[in-house]
């Protein structure tokens, strides 16, 4: 596959922000301790506060509107 893929911090312009909370990343960069999902074709973040209340959703791989 010859597909350019976009870096986290290219992604966004404002920084990464949680899909939940609304929790924003320092320095605009998605922490190794956060989660990427693609859902219904764009990227949605989870902070890793609420990456660890909702893991059996996660693992489970329901979209983040059944949490």
């Amino acid at each position: 596959m010859d597909e350019e893929t976009q870096r986290p911090e290219a992604a966004d312009t404002e920084g990464v922000v949680c899909a939940l909370c609304g929790t924003g990343a320092e320095g605009g960069i998605a922490p190794p301790t956060w989660i990427c999902s693609v859902e219904n074709g764009s990227r949605r973040y989870f902070c890793d506060g609420c990456a660890r209340t909702h893991i059996r959703a996660i693992e489970g791989r329901l979209d983040s509107a059944w949490w």
